[in-house]
């Protein structure tokens, strides 16, 4: 099973379920030409998505056309169900960076067809993820950045604080959906400038806190099946 790695841990933490948020950013959804939600937008990744640093991302055959998708994660510290957004920030162990690679070309077709995205964003290795630091040390997640490079340059960079959605809505919206389980990771969504990236490719994602200090970070290689 896949796991992630909480600083200060005893052990690794078995990842039941990756759960995504779609347009969370107004820019982001601008750019995609897509309304701005009045609900969060869900989706899933199976664990089997799951890569770490230095992993490479293989892009599948069926497609010509991978994105990135820089975001900040979360890692759920204990479970509920409709969990109430006054207790929500409670059920959360950590933050991290995560990239929710993306297959555009078959996202897009399967959005003109009215067909679900789960190979899309669900494919083997579409979800590198850093390791979380302790939601504790965090004063605020809604003062987090989150960035990316792709060969040193950069190409996508976003505050939380443009969340139209923040984690205790986003928690307690999930909840009342999916049970929320210990180790579960919440993709929370991307900001603006997602763009194609190709064999070859090195990607460099970072989490910075509100003085711009990094937290974590994963770096993935990206490479043709």
């Amino acid at each position: 099973m896949a796991t992630a790695t909480l600083q200060g841990a005893s052990a690794p933490i078995p990842i039941p379920k990756i759960i995504c948020v779609g347009r969370n950013y107004a820019e982001h959804a601008k750019e995609m030409k897509a309304d701005v939600p009045t609900t969060p937008v869900l989706f899933l990744k199976p664990p089997t998505a799951v890569i770490h640093n230095h992993d490479r991302v293989i892009i599948p055959s069926v497609s010509k056309e991978l994105h990135h998708e820089v975001e900040l994660i979360v890692l759920i510290a204990k479970g509920g169900k409709n969990i109430s957004r006054a207790r929500a920030m409670e059920h959360i162990a950590g933050y991290g960076v995560g990239l929710d690679m993306t297959l555009r070309d078959l996202q897009s077709d399967a959005k003109k067809k009215g067909l679900p995205w789960s190979v899309a964003k669900g494919f083997d290795t579409s979800a590198p993820i850093s390791e979380f630091v302790p939601a504790a040390s965090v004063a605020d997640p809604h003062r987090l950045t989150v960035e990316l490079t792709v060969n040193g340059y950069a190409r996508q960079k976003g505050s939380t604080s443009d969340f139209i959605f923040k984690l205790d809505h986003l928690l307690s919206a999930i909840s009342e959906i999916f049970t929320l389980e210990q180790g579960d990771i919440i993709f929370t969504g991307t900001p603006e400038g997602v763009a194609q990236t190709v064999a070859g490719d090195t990607l460099l994602a970072r989490l910075l806190d509100a003085s711009g200090k990094p937290l974590v970070s994963i770096m993935a290689h990206v490479d043709q099946a």
